[in-house]
């Protein structure tokens, strides 16, 4: 399940993070990523789940350890920032920190174009981030007059549009309805089929335990791997990480099956 280095995409190697003047987050983490992971991140508020996905995006740098992206070490050049970018988005927890453009069109364009692709790939790439977002009906429309829900939709096509290998989404399911939750997910299960790894930040256990195959659970500055199924069921992990246990574990083992959703039961 975990990955080889020789096929690893980016890794984190013994890092640390601490704020400036202020708490430690992080003291040693060990992470690699590779390609199709579907990985749900889970911590509770406050725990360091937007850190550690900004430390993998190249957002936050980190005040230990040392950070490979397809082996190579990645420093603070401009080269590498744009090796990184090509390679790895990550969508923020609220959409109008990251919307940009007049129209929806134009804001997940600009990614792409930045990229100096041209303007036939460009394209292609737009309408099949909004096709697959469900907002190419919303395309010439203004990205503030829409609803929450589909500013966060716009967010994530734009990020889906640059054809990352890693998608690092900051609690996208928050604020949106069930269908459209169940929209996404459905999505982002299509993006790991096609080969991209997800990794979802997220607190809602329910959530990860119906989707991921894989869940990072951040515990005292410490993030713990494991198979979906088998980690969430440690009652003094997730007690310790001031989690809840998914409702479909304790229902698993009283009929002796996994259960996903209400309606397996």
């Amino acid at each position: 399940m975990w990955v080889d280095e020789r096929t690893a995409v980016l890794s984190l190697e013994g890092v640390g993070f601490r704020f400036p003047r202020g708490r430690q987050v992080f003291d040693h983490v060990d992470l690699t990523l590779g390609t199709g992971q579907c990985i749900a991140l889970l911590g509770a508020n406050g725990s360091g789940k937007t850190t550690l996905l900004r430390m993998l995006a190249g957002l936050a740098t980190p005040t230990s350890g040392a950070v490979r992206l397809d082996g190579t070490a990645v420093t603070g050049s401009r080269a590498d920032r744009n090796r990184r970018r090509t390679s790895v988005q990550m969508v923020l927890q609220e959409p109008d920190d990251q919307i940009i453009g007049a129209t929806v069109r134009a804001d997940v364009s600009f990614g792409p174009t930045n990229l100096g692709l041209d303007s036939a790939e460009v394209t292609v790439r737009v309408e099949e981030a909004m096709t697959a977002l469900g907002i190419a009906d919303l395309a010439e429309r203004i990205p503030h007059h829409l609803s929450f829900g589909q500013r966060k939709r716009v967010s994530i096509a734009g990020a889906i549009a640059m054809r990352p290998r890693i998608l690092l989404l900051d609690e996208a399911t928050s604020g949106l309805d069930p269908q459209a939750v169940d929209d996404l997910l459905v999505t982002l299960a299509g993006l790991v089929e096609s080969g991209t790894t997800v990794v979802l930040a997220t607190h809602d256990v329910d959530v990860a335990w119906s989707w991921a195959r894989e869940v990072l659970v951040i515990d005292e500055r410490r993030v713990r791997r494991g198979i979906t199924h088998e980690l969430l069921v440690d009652t003094e992990l997730m007690a310790a990480a001031r989690l809840g246990v998914p409702w479909g574990a304790p229902v698993s083992r009283a009929l002796g099956r996994l259960v996903l959703r209400p309606e397996d039961v």
